[in-house]
């Protein structure tokens, strides 16, 4: 299992969860000091490349760097993503948050996806959000790159499942609020989640190869509040997210 954007949060506790239930963990991130620190911690099965998925052809070149170090791949966790929040203006961060969350996506996502076509088989996790279900007055780029994550990653679910040579899962997790740097004073927020609890859930989901996860579980009874809502009184709100 390679995951992208492991330094924190989410990431990282899926590396040490992984790690403990035996798995081979590849973990990448900008911040080197937080992956020596996990790799102290997890030992001769976990490694790391330093990476910033915003130089795309450089990630692209660590990625395979990091399946030939580790010996192939069989999972990629794509968890590296920004949000705009606390930026005083949501237009200063637009360019960086579809830098961040669509173009370096989109490049990881690519490599990944003719890796495991080559292969046969794999499996393609990408981290989007409740918030792709619904557009957030207070995150405007946010959301909208979550919503291109859910969607792309569906079209390509579409075009595994017709195929008879080879065989890709692709699965979408969707967080609601969870523990995590991103999140931290954030207004707002309920059903906070602690992070290895999402996390414990998400691995389940992973393994199970489920198309959707929503972490934690009562996330999917909002998921469904929000697609039965009418969108004139979704208009009419102010959401965060």
């Amino acid at each position: 299992m390679i995951i992208i954007g492991a330094t924190s949060g989410i990431g990282a506790s899926l590396a040490r969860q992984a790690v403990k239930k035996g798995y081979i963990v590849g973990g990448t991130g900008r911040r080197v000091e937080r992956l020596e620190s996990l790799k102290a911690e997890l030992g001769d099965k976990f490694f790391y490349h330093r990476m910033d998925v915003v130089d795309r052809e450089e990630a692209a070149s660590q990625l395979h760097s990091l399946i030939t170090e580790m010996g192939g791949m069989d999972i990629i966790v794509l968890n590296s993503g920004i949000s705009n929040y606390p930026s005083s203006s949501i237009i200063s961060m637009e360019q960086d948050v579809v830098d961040v969350n669509v173009s370096g996506f989109i490049r990881l996502f690519g490599e990944a996806f003719q890796y495991f076509r080559t292969q046969g088989h794999g499996q393609i996790v990408g981290v989007s959000s409740i918030a792709s279900l619904f557009g957030a007055a207070r995150a405007a780029p946010y959301s909208a790159s979550k919503a291109f994550i859910s969607n792309y990653m569906q079209a390509y679910r579409q075009r595994c499942n017709r195929s008879d040579k080879f065989d890709i899962t692709i699965t979408d997790v969707k967080p609601g609020f969870v523990e995590s740097e991103m999140t931290e004073d954030v207004p707002g927020m309920f059903w906070v989640a602690d992070t290895d609890k999402a996390v414990s859930q998400m691995l389940y989901d992973i393994e199970k190869k489920k198309s959707y996860s929503y972490v934690t579980r009562r996330w999917r009874l909002v998921a469904w509040l929000i697609k039965c809502t009418p969108n004139w009184v979704i208009d009419r709100l102010n959401i965060s997210a």
